[in-house]
């Protein structure tokens, strides 16, 4: 897996500030697309585990809110299979830290359905991942007034809630058990 960015001191991609990784390899291709060239896997640079050893670290410091995943696709599978490790560290050594993922892929359709069948990974990051911002970018229903996504198809699911109930559980910005730090 490559990656195609750490964002550090983010304040866009989920509450209070985020450490964010940026993953290269992308099969949507959604027209109006903010990042195009991480849509190629080769993209960027390697995922080492150097590099997941200073994410964690970085995330070590006191003010972060926790960490966003993004690209590209995360949920891709060859990102799923490279992410799984770093996912699995971060909640055990920061447990009151956020995980946020935004995929396009869709959370009941895509992820529980054809891709939690077809790859045991993909049911390991669920497991992880507090909130999930889902389904391809829409030109046409770009709303810049939205919370913490592009347009109006996009739905932003508490997936721990969700995986308990067995369906689709929106993330209400207003719960603050999700982090003892929440400040929105």
């Amino acid at each position: 897996m490559n990656y195609a960015n750490i964002k550090e001191y983010d304040i866009s991609n989920g509450p209070g500030i985020r450490l964010s990784l940026f993953v290269s390899g992308c099969t949507h291709h959604c027209k109006g697309c903010f990042n195009p060239e991480t849509w190629d896997f080769k993209y960027g640079k390697p995922f080492t585990k150097e590099v997941e050893d200073y994410i964690l670290k970085e995330l070590g410091q006191e003010f972060y809110e926790g960490m966003t995943l993004l690209g590209g696709e995360p949920m891709e599978p060859v990102n799923q299979k490279g992410l799984l490790s770093l996912v699995t560290r971060f909640k055990e050594m920061y447990p009151q830290k956020t995980l946020w993922c935004f995929t396009g892929y869709l959370y009941d359709r895509d992820l529980l359905g054809h891709f939690a069948k077809a790859m045991p990974e993909t049911m390991e990051l669920l497991k992880h991942i507090d909130v999930l911002v889902d389904g391809e970018f829409m030109l046409d229903k770009k709303d810049v007034t939205l919370l913490f996504k592009g347009s109006s198809n996009q739905r932003t699911i508490d997936v721990q809630k969700s995986l308990k109930s067995g369906k689709v559980i929106s993330w209400d910005p207003g719960d603050t058990s999700m982090s003892p730090n929440s400040k929105i």
